[in-house]
């Protein structure tokens, strides 16, 4: 087990809990055994191929698992919602699955249908758990899952798709909420009219929240009821597909927000209570409701939950040729307490016996079989403890992440923002957040994602200009308190992107400014789409100033995509000096330069640097990013030489850094 102990090898902290990592490890492939004995892991999960609604050259078959079940029948279109003896379906000996085969023309594409599911003492409808096509009756508001059987399926084009996010720059979206129109968007358009401007403004991948069925629009996707079904509100898969397709011939990988870590309490819609046992896929007792989120926790203990999982995740890679997935909801699927009311202060607070074994388990193999089944696809953590080696690999005792999410990052914006005058900035503090990370684990640093838009919260230009928003973002109309929120929105997202170690993410629209927040039509707001839009009009318009921080952001993406594995090279402090509030700092040929200072420009400031004439490749306070322009970024500069720096080949680079600016030099070979 000598190589279990790399993570430790590379963080002696972790010595004192080495029989704990290398327990959840051994139980893992322990765990992998018992699943797949002699075979892969892909083989073992592909159970989507097994179960639901498959059209064959005999007919139909249709199969599900619901050990508690007395009685199954099919009920839809083709026999007017009534049981009948035809459509019943017969158990398999020994086992807890049902089967049923049926003519062609017992039903027909477009049909929908439903499980009438007799247990013991009771009898309800059920959507099968593996369907593919959930669909909601526009009058009634009810849940119907639906044949789904094209004559022309669609073909993917882009047979062979190889990403290239070395870094990965993602543009996180919603494709409900993507367009201007106070309504909900749809899949192809979101691939005519938003995929276009993701692909100009350099982003080379996507995140699409709220893909997986869920009854509740304004659950914002995380509460699933289908977990196999891509939602319908959007419109069919062949659309879905189609996007996939186009941003794969754009260049642009395509991942999913996929949530394994809890699931909706609707019976009738989801697996709340499948066949009379509201346990069939989630904990006994106390651990089986989620204390915060009003939803229920999967046993990952259970075979059959890990079996409908992991085929989960095949699914979507296979089906639909995702390039990967965030997973949700890692902090809460770690720990019996959901992550809730600990500090996580120490590394004993993640080996105190607390940790769910299962859900490590799950959370290891999962990665495993994604790897498996694309050896490029993504894999991103969403967790908030700092559990280590969650982005290590899985040979070294890790959990097998590509990525996990910085989410100090976006919190200590918020805090500074929020608890600081701008004269308190201390670059040094800044600095230290931004790169504050494991040396064996990749991260994806971001200013702010979904979760700062929402309702209740602030996106960093709300926070930073307010009401002003509204009066005085027109340009020459601009004021004090616009001109400081245009400034540091640019600064905030060059420190942010310029220090990863792994990727960058933005929400859509954050890249402009989007402004307000994102609120989900509800009861409380009278149903109202106005909050849950994005307003491209807005960058658009050239007479208003959101299409600097657009334009700004657009050259920042493709500069920091110029420079090849830029998230490989070291991050080298040159300077920071709190009380004149600079840093500087370099990355292979870049020199960034940040003044922080709200009032103070400074002359001739000097930095160590490698000899050499440098070019202005960016500059926050440039005219065209809606910036004074005090400086000429045509002229290039040279380095001045000093006999004590001359063993180093070091010399002074000194410029002219005007207050609340940042910019960024490029070494000429």
């Amino acid at each position: 087990m000598d190589e279990v102990l790399n993570i430790i090898k590379n963080d002696p902290w972790l010595e004192p809990f080495q029989q704990a990592i290398t327990g959840r490890h051994q139980h893992a492939v322990e765990k992998e055994k018992e699943l797949a004995g002699k075979k892969t892991l892909s083989d073992f999960a592909s159970g989507y191929l097994y179960f639901g609604l498959h059209h064959t050259d005999k007919g139909w078959i249709f199969r599900e698992w619901a050990p508690n079940a007395t009685e199954i029948y099919l009920i839809g279109d083709f026999n007017g919602w009534q049981e009948q003896p035809r459509y019943k379906m017969k158990r398999l000996k020994n086992s807890g699955n049902w089967e049923i085969n049926l003519p062609e023309k017992a039903m027909k594409h477009g049909d929908l249908y439903k499980l009438k599911v007799y247990w013991e003492g009771g009898c309800g409808e059920r959507i099968p758990a593996w369907a593919r096509r959930v669909v909601q009756d526009d009058q009634t508001k009810i849940f119907s899952a639906q044949v789904w059987n094209p004559e022309k399926p669609y073909k993917f084009k882009k047979k062979v798709f190889a990403p290239n996010v070395a870094p990965l720059m993602i543009y996180e979206c919603h494709i409900g909420m993507a367009q201007d129109a106070e309504k909900v968007g749809t899949y192809n358009e979101f691939r005519e009219n938003v995929l276009p401007r993701i692909a100009k403004d350099g982003y080379n991948c996507i995140q699409i929240m709220a893909i997986q069925e869920h009854p509740y629009y304004g659950s914002f996707g995380y509460h699933v009821s289908s977990f196999f079904a891509p939602s319908s509100r959007f419109g069919t898969p062949e659309e879905l597909k189609q996007l996939i397709d186009t941003a794969h011939q754009m260049g642009i990988a395509v991942i999913m927000d996929i949530v394994h870590s809890h699931a909706v309490k609707n019976e009738v819609e989801g697996l709340g209570n499948f066949a009379g046992d509201p346990c069939q896929y989630f904990y006994q007792g106390d651990r089986r409701e989620h204390p915060a989120w009003d939803s229920l926790c999967f046993d990952y203990g259970k075979n059959e939950v890990m079996h409908f999982l992991l085929s989960n995740c095949k699914y979507w890679l296979e089906e639909f040729r995702f390039d990967g997935f965030r997973f949700d909801g890692v902090t809460s699927m770690l720990y019996y307490s959901h992550g809730l009311g600990e500090a996580f202060c120490n590394y004993s607070d993640y080996f105190n016996g607390h940790q769910d074994d299962n859900a490590i388990c799950y959370l290891t193999l999962a990665n495993k079989l994604i790897h498996q089944v694309n050896p490029r696809a993504i894999t991103i953590a969403e967790e908030v403890s700092g559990m280590p080696g969650l982005a290590a690999p899985y040979n070294d005792g890790g959990f097998g992440f590509d990525y996990r999410m910085a989410m100090n990052i976006p919190d200590y914006w918020i805090k500074i923002i929020k608890e600081r005058r701008d004269e308190d900035w201390k670059p040094s503090s800044l600095f230290w957040e931004v790169t504050n990370r494991r040396n064996d684990e990749k991260t994806i640093s971001y200013c702010e994602s979904h979760d700062q838009a929402l309702v209740g919260d602030k996106t960093i230009i709300f926070r930073l200009i307010d009401a002003d928003m509204y009066w005085h973002f027109k340009k020459g109309d601009e004021n004090g308190v616009a001109e400081r929120g245009i400034a540091l929105h640019k600064m905030i997202r060059l420190l942010t992107a310029s220090t990863i170690n792994g990727g960058y993410l933005n929400f859509m629209g954050n890249e402009f400014g989007h402004p307000e927040w994102i609120d989900f039509p509800r009861e409380g707001n009278g149903w109202s789409y106005k909050y849950a839009r994005r307003q491209w009009n807005l960058v658009d318009n050239k007479d208003l100033c959101y299409h600097y921080l657009g334009d700004f952001d657009e050259a920042m993406i493709h500069l920091i995509r110029s420079v090849k594995n830029i998230q490989k090279s070291d991050v080298v402090e040159i300077w920071h000096n709190d009380g004149d509030q600079i840093l500087a700092y370099r990355r292979k040929d870049l020199i960034f330069v940040f003044n922080f200072n709200p009032t103070r420009s400074f002359t001739d400031y000097g930095f160590l640097v490698p000899r050499g004439e440098y070019k202005v490749v960016l500059n926050t306070d440039n005219k065209a990013f809606g910036g004074y322009g005090f400086s000429d970024d045509t002229i290039s500069h040279f380095t001045c030489a000093d006999p004590l720096y001359e063993k180093d080949k070091k010399e002074w680079l000194k410029l002219y850094v005007p207050a609340r600016s940042a910019v960024v030099l490029k070494r000429q070979k």
